[in-house]
């Protein structure tokens, strides 16, 4: 059994020679609380403390201003595949810098990006040849919001009705007003809703939170029926179903049912609209497969990719598609069948390097084949944390997991939102040298692909520790 950790210990036995002598920790935290808006981020609960400032990464370890080094243990917001300052990656940026940083693909191309769309097209399900740049998940999803929408205008038969777009309970899909119209998590999304257009909502596919308390394949068939009445209603009217598939991260990293996902498609397919796959944090390896609709042999009309794509390195976004998408769009300059959408780094040449690079990885290290061991002991030490008190669920698909912390296991009552306990368990992680972010009171465990099985006991290890010291009220 591995010894407890001491939270002193953890993190000057791993002080780096990185630190950084020549910056002021004191003056950055001051201009960053009076100049830096931070996402996502509380202002009264940051301004309130000391910022944790980033100067560095090695491997799967972030470095801070005085050396201190931290397991990454949600991969940079889900992003790092191959480690941080991966040699091939690096080198990969610095000689496309000696040659081009940035063209448009306003009306010209550059080598980079048409290299990359041909290595997306011979990597993706069959069928999903055409490949449209942006800079990061939210436009990859709102680009195929806007192609499905006007795809039905422009094809030879057009259906002008089909304007709704179906998704789930507690979807996310990215900050834009499109996709927040998408999405279905109250906190993130409610504010905007005078803004937002409908969308048809199927229930979450997640037994946990089943008010039922229906088994997996229950919960499965129950949302699946939903869908199909709302198609049955609303069928001529749908333009798209939108959806992750597999695992809906930022809702707590909820795990959907088997089948869910090809239970989707046949009904697509059935009712004649179309399927678009939000993997932007679920592509490139984080489930075990080079893209999670493989494992359900499910091939979308659109696949939306980010995060992973340049391995964490640089903003690049890419929404795919098929021919029969594309050809509505064809016409000439002044038609009005053009998709006029777009923007300003799309393809960037550095970033579409640093994806180039990181496929080249991909093949010559074998990152997919080296995971399944990985993934076994992942969910070996989920296993293991499930059995300390007062842990609800844990769950996860690939090296993405979930370990979620509850007032009563019984009747599994949430915590108060104001003792803040996922919050407390993590901040208290960065004392046994582990950087992560929850959702809520659920634990997020995404480390990169390269993580070693000593760096996922390293992490389990830490998130033990800082619940019992939460949970014990040292912390």
């Amino acid at each position: 059994m591995t010894p407890p950790l001491e939270p002193s210990l953890a993190t000057s036995a791993r002080r780096s020679k990185g630190s950084a002598p020549e910056l002021d920790p004191v003056r950055l935290a001051e201009w960053d609380h009076a100049h830096v808006w931070h996402p996502f981020t509380a202002r009264d609960w940051w301004e309130s403390r000391e910022p944790l400032i980033i100067h560095a990464a090695e491997g799967v370890e972030l470095i801070d201003l005085q050396g201190r080094r931290y397991l990454d243990g949600v991969s940079s917001l889900w992003c790092n595949v191959h480690g941080h300052r991966h040699p091939v990656i690096d080198q990969a940026i610095r000689d496309q810098l000696d040659r081009l940083a940035h063209s448009t693909l306003l009306g010209v191309t550059h080598p980079p990006a048409i290299e990359l769309a041909k290595r997306l097209a011979d990597l993706a399900p069959p069928g999903l040849t055409r490949v449209f740049f942006s800079d990061n998940g939210s436009t990859a999803v709102e680009s195929a919001v806007k192609m499905a929408f006007q795809y039905w205008r422009n094809k030879p038969d057009p259906e002008p009705d089909r304007t709704l777009f179906m998704t789930l309970g507690d979807a996310y899909h990215g900050d834009t007003l499109g996709d927040v119209s998408l999405g279905g998590i109250e906190l993130f999304h409610a504010a905007f809703g005078p803004l937002l257009f409908p969308t048809l909502r199927i229930p979450t596919p997640h037994p946990y939170r089943d008010p039922q308390r229906r088994s997996p394949d229950q919960v499965r068939d129950h949302c699946l029926g939903v869908a199909e009445r709302l198609f049955q209603t609303h069928g001529p009217q749908v333009a798209a179903v939108v959806a992750e598939p597999l695992i809906q991260g930022a809702a707590g990293l909820l795990v959907h049912p088997p089948g869910f996902l090809k239970g989707l498609r046949d009904l697509c397919d059935h009712y004649g609209t179309l399927l678009i796959c939000d993997e932007v944090a679920v592509g490139f390896g984080r489930t075990g497969t080079m893209f999670a609709c493989e494992q359900e042999k499910v091939i979308p009309d659109f696949l939306c990719l980010a995060k992973g794509i340049t391995a964490g390195y640089l903003p690049l976004a890419a929404t795919l598609t098929h021919e029969r998408i594309y050809n509505a769009f064809l016409g000439s300059p002044e038609c009005p069948k053009t998709f006029y959408h777009g923007h300003t780094f799309s393809g960037n040449p550095l970033a579409a390097a640093a994806a180039l690079a990181s496929l080249r990885v991909f093949e010559e290290e074998k990152t997919l084949e080296t995971l399944p061991p990985k993934i076994a002991h992942l969910r070996h030490r989920l296993e293991r944390f499930a059995r300390l008190p007062q842990v609800g669920d844990v769950r996860g698909v690939g090296l993405m997991a979930g370990i979620e912390l509850v007032e009563n296991v019984e009747t599994r009552a949430s915590f108060p939102p104001a003792w803040r306990i996922g919050a407390r368990v993590c901040q208290r992680a960065r004392d046994y040298g582990v950087l992560t972010r929850p959702l809520g009171d659920v634990l997020v465990i995404v480390p990169p692909l390269v993580v070693t099985i000593a760096d996922l006991d390293r992490l389990f290890d830490a998130l033990e520790a800082a619940w019992n010291d939460v949970r014990e009220g040292r912390a």
